[in-house]
């Protein structure tokens, strides 16, 4: 049941995202302030090779001060169609294009503040075809066999979120894993 919007105002503008300050009526009558980050969203591929391996990316994450294994993923360009944007950002991050990228599903990373919802892309049929990083990116590239990316996830050894939620999407797609 949606909650009835009595005001809302932009309070903040960063590069990635901006944040607005909701106040809406529950229905139980009573009202509330919810903060609420806009995101324009975002795309997470899942590069796989012929040989049953994938393609991630390690990268140190400031916020979780910590270097993360994860799957190649990008925020879109406003308006951008989010297989444009899937193709650009596992260029731009592992510098692969491939000759299927199909999408298989999607999620709201955090829908209680979020508006971010992820296209989640797997791209098959790999081959060379680099674009130039963005400026802030730092990234290195690790390829392993399907099977090892499930065990360390299941191992809690992966605790990216998007990368944990891409990859149970894809389970169909993989034999076994």
């Amino acid at each position: 049941m949606p909650f009835d919007l009595i005001h809302s105002e932009r309070v903040y503008q960063g590069r990635a995202f901006a944040i607005r300050r909701d106040q809406v009526r529950l229905p139980n009558g009573h009202s509330t302030q919810l903060d609420i980050v806009e995101h324009v969203g975002s795309a997470i591929i899942i590069p796989l090779d012929e040989r049953g391996n994938v393609t991630l990316i390690r990268q140190y994450r400031h916020a979780a001060g910590d270097d993360l294994l994860e799957l190649p993923a990008g925020t879109l360009e406003p308006g951008e169609d989010p297989l444009i944007g899937a193709r650009r950002e596992v260029r731009e991050e592992t510098g692969l294009d491939a000759d299927l990228i199909r999408e298989i599903g999607g999620f709201y990373l955090a829908p209680g503040y979020s508006t971010e919802f992820m296209h989640v892309y797997l791209a098959t049929g790999l081959h060379p075809a680099p674009l130039e990083r963005d400026e802030d990116e730092f990234l290195e590239v690790v390829q392993m066999p399907v099977a090892e990316v499930m065990r360390k996830a299941r191992a809690g050894e992966i605790p990216d979120a998007k990368t944990l939620a891409a990859l149970l999407l894809s389970q169909a797609y993989f034999a076994d894993s």
